[in-house]
């Protein structure tokens, strides 16, 4: 099987054994042996077996089918979702039923339903208060320059995201006692890799935080049915509410489950992103000169450059780092027999890293996003979000909130960093691990 130009390594199958290549067994009991992080070994199963390997990631329960190769995304998570469906979200303990977790009629009836807050009316009517959470960002950020005061960068990414998506479910700025509560969210989706795989364990092991989170949930449940709506007006709760009188399914339950499934998928990603961004900006100060002198302030040129330091941290770090899938039924992937039941793990991650796909993949490099011809054509070599049918639905939103921060905060003092994380965290997001002090006098 040939391989396109720039789309990434395909093994090719043999006319007399069309199985999936797999890792040498020995290999992974070597990993499994030395306590790795899932993302070494499938790093070295791309590398020694291309864009499409199977690996025994859990001795004795069969192989799993790691998926890179562009045109097997696309396969994937595109062209046959149907085929290639999810079982169980990572965070269900904490989103419950909400539009990530919920599968089949369930889950379209929801997509459906929040689909149309972030179109580009939709997101229209969530701007102004992206930008007011921004501006709020941004008088904190000048206070910390005239103190020489020290905080945390990923501290900070994480409160202004937070505020961005609670003005956009409330209508009320983030308070101080809601901001302190909801730390539990944070907590909890850090805990996630180390829980107990018996569900009622895990919920045990962080039923604290759940009661906190609950209970935010619930107040701003009831502040909205009492038609208390903020200065901004009524948000994405007043929807879910509003569906709670006419569907029946839009339980309290189900309401609280979307309000956290919103609050996690929007803030967490984004804060994450925005705390890579500042990482990499670090590292690359010519970059931010370089994103400030494409245009003057407000201008189309300065937002495209400023988009495309969020892009290509998304790149390098993206949203959705991992997508678990299972075949429903049997299926032909690149020529590869995928039979039923076979777990298949996309990883964006490794496709945006992989030297077949992108130039110098190690490299933060904006202008891949800028410079004509810089990024591969392929759809399935850039997804940060996902792709197909249950790609994000909060894309465009995060996108916004992410260029909106940094028009208002790259244009000052840049944050100097007294320390940096020496590694990073695979949890449903792939974090910085460790924190991120920094000075802005």
């Amino acid at each position: 099987m040939a391989t396109d130009a720039g789309s990434g390594r395909l093994p090719v199958p043999s006319p007399a054994d069309r199985r999936v290549p797999e890792l040498d067994p020995v290999l992974v009991a070597e990993w499994r042996a030395g306590g790795g992080e899932p993302i070494d070994l499938f790093t070295l199963a791309r590398e020694r077996l291309g864009g499409i390997a199977a690996l025994d990631l859990a001795a004795g329960s069969g192989p799993a089918v790691l998926v890179t190769a562009p045109q097997a995304v696309q396969h994937v998570l595109a062209l046959r979702p149907d085929r290639y469906v999810k079982r169980s979200h990572r965070a269900r303990l904490l989103i419950g039923d909400g539009v990530l977790a919920a599968t089949g009629d369930a889950w379209q009836r929801q997509r459906r339903l929040l689909q149309s807050q972030f179109t580009g009316r939709g997101m229209r009517r969530y701007e102004r208060r992206i930008t007011g959470a921004a501006r709020t960002a941004a008088a904190r950020w000048a206070g910390y320059a005239r103190t020489g005061r020290v905080f945390d960068l990923g501290d900070e990414m994480r409160r202004f995201a937070l505020d961005t998506i609670w003005r956009s479910l409330t209508g009320h700025p983030l308070d101080l006692a809601t901001e302190r509560e909801l730390g539990a969210v944070a907590h909890v989706v850090a805990e996630l890799p180390t829980l107990p795989a018996d569900g009622g364990a895990a919920r045990g092991a962080v039923a604290a935080e759940l009661a906190r989170i609950d209970a935010v949930a619930s107040r701003a449940v009831e502040a909205a049915r009492d038609g208390t709506a903020g200065p901004d007006g009524p948000g994405l709760l007043h929807v879910l509410l509003d569906a709670a009188g006419t569907r029946p399914e839009y339980t309290d339950r189900l309401v609280r489950d979307e309000l956290v499934t919103l609050l996690v998928a929007v803030h967490e990603t984004t804060a994450t992103t925005l705390t890579w961004l500042h990482l990499l900006l670090d590292r690359n100060p010519w970059a931010r000169e370089r994103a400030l002198a494409a245009g003057p302030e407000g201008s189309p040129e300065r937002r495209r450059a400023v988009q495309a330091l969020v892009h290509e941290t998304l790149r390098l770090y993206p949203s959705a780092w991992m997508l678990p899938r299972s075949a429903a039924r049997d299926d032909v992937l690149c020529g590869y027999r995928i039979p039923a039941g076979t777990d298949v793990l996309v990883c964006p991650y490794l496709t945006h890293r992989d030297p077949g796909v992108w130039e110098d993949p190690g490299r933060f490099d904006p202008a891949r996003f800028t410079v004509p011809g810089r990024r591969p054509v392929h759809p399935g070599s850039y997804l940060p979000f996902g792709m197909g049918p249950r790609a994000c639905l909060g894309l465009r939103f995060a996108l916004l909130e992410s260029t909106v921060l940094l028009e208002h905060l790259l244009p000052a003092r840049a944050p100097r960093l007294r320390s940096v994380p020496e590694g990073a965290a695979y949890s449903i997001t792939v974090r910085p691990d460790g924190p991120t002090p920094a000075t802005l006098g």
